[in-house]
């Protein structure tokens, strides 16, 4: 069959990503060019985000030209370009639909978190620009309406592109800060990205972190107390005598000095949206573990590495099944929609049947649930573990198993 008789000829579909990268994108943009494809029609990249709808706008031709999906980020490039942040005098909605037209863009698929793709959802109430969204974020805080179902249980949970790569990349490195932990009896404060909530932290755990503090529960002054007592505690049973914490780079953090309860900032400026960029708690409480108790204690900022390297093959499949779900929000011209997994399901089971789609305007955000962390010991439950099972497999441990018998002198 011919070109001319596939149902989208003769029509435009442009992909751009925006925000923060994740290992998956590539993977998420290659997916929907070939299905897009498929259908007919001719598919564009538009570059660095909404950036590239400004100006004279910057768009290339991905119809048939090879595409490495393996490749974590984004091809495409990204920005943190807001279409409703304008400077006095400067219409950026009106640029974007000037340059729609111009490069005769029928259909835009945005790939991004509650920012991007909120905006698109605007531009499509507002405008009438047909958008399908695809989420992404590897802080997996996008509220997708995704149930994990655990004993006889129903739990609202989420598993975005991006999120699978990252939880392992972030399980490996704090593997792999065992060894120099226990070589000089520390406790190892590893920083993990995370703004509102703690899912990717908490990942931590399989690779063999003893405790996690997540966004989701203040360190007020009479959390911090119990905290430092659990600190102590667990340092003092520990084999070795060495401790793993996890923190989320957003965790509100009670400050003595100013009697304050608040992140710490890596800088004052805001991007486009009005996000501050956060960094440096770690340090924070590693310095407050030293002074308090005493034990040695360092601060490892995981920062990047969380959003960098390969699409893995979690990551793969997933991209993969939601884009055949674009494929069916594209045939029943259902625009304002983001397709999402219905249910926490393996690896194997990621299939079409297994998605749903949800209005792009009404995405929002999600905290790691109560039933998944608890606040008591600092740490996870079983069914955070289960929930980890279905998108991972367990990062095999680094520990010394000597045990050297004590040489008395005479």
């Amino acid at each position: 069959m011919g070109l001319d008789h596939k149902l989208f000829h003769g029509k435009t579909l442009a992909i751009l990503s925006g925000g923060g990268d994740t290992p998956a994108i590539n993977s998420s943009i290659e997916c929907v060019r070939n299905r897009a494809s498929m259908l007919g029609f001719k598919v564009y990249g538009i570059l660095q985000g909404w950036k590239g709808l400004l100006g004279a706008g910057q768009v290339v031709d991905l119809t048939c030209q090879p595409y490495n999906g393996f490749y974590g980020g984004t091809a495409l490039r990204s920005s943190r370009t807001n279409p409703f942040s304008s400077k006095p005098g400067e219409d950026r909605v009106g640029q974007i639909l000037t340059n729609l037209k111009r490069y005769k863009i029928d259909v835009l698929v945005t790939i991004g978190g509650d920012d991007t793709n909120g905006a698109a959802k605007k531009l499509y109430e507002q405008e009438g620009i047909p958008v399908i969204g695809f989420p992404k974020t590897i802080d997996n805080d996008l509220r997708t309406r995704t149930m994990h179902h655990y004993e006889g249980k129903e739990i609202e949970a989420v598993i975005c592109p991006g999120f699978p790569s990252a939880a392992r990349t972030v399980a490996r490195l704090t593997s792999m800060l065992r060894t120099t932990t226990d070589s000089h009896q520390r406790v190892m404060v590893m920083e993990v990205m995370g703004r509102d909530a703690g899912w990717l932290t908490a990942t931590s755990v399989y690779g063999g972190a003893d405790m996690v503090l997540v966004p989701e529960c203040p360190m007020t002054a009479e959390r911090k107390d119990f905290f430092f007592e659990r600190v102590k505690e667990m340092f003092m049973r520990s084999k070795n005598r060495s401790l793993i914490v996890a923190v989320s780079e957003g965790i509100r953090w009670h400050d003595e000095k100013t009697g304050k309860l608040d992140v710490v900032h890596a800088s004052a400026e805001t991007d486009e949206y009005g996000h501050a960029r956060f960094g440096g708690v770690s340090g924070v409480v590693a310095s407050e573990i030293s002074h308090r108790l005493g034990l040695d204690a360092r601060a490892q900022i995981s920062g990047y590495y969380a959003r960098a390297g390969e699409c893995r093959e979690y990551d793969r499949r997933l991209t993969s099944t939601l884009a055949d779900k674009v494929v069916d929000l594209l045939l029943r011209n259902a625009y304002g929609q983001m397709p999402v997994l219905n249910k926490v399901v393996r690896c194997d089971e990621l299939e079409e049947f297994n998605t749903s789609s949800i209005d792009m305007g009404s995405i929002g955000n999600i905290p790691l649930p109560d039933a998944y962390y608890d606040k008591n010991v600092f740490g996870v439950t079983d069914a955070y573990r289960d929930f980890l099972s279905h998108v991972m497999e367990p990062i095999p441990e680094l520990r010394f198993e000597g045990d050297f018998p004590v040489v008395v002198s005479e």
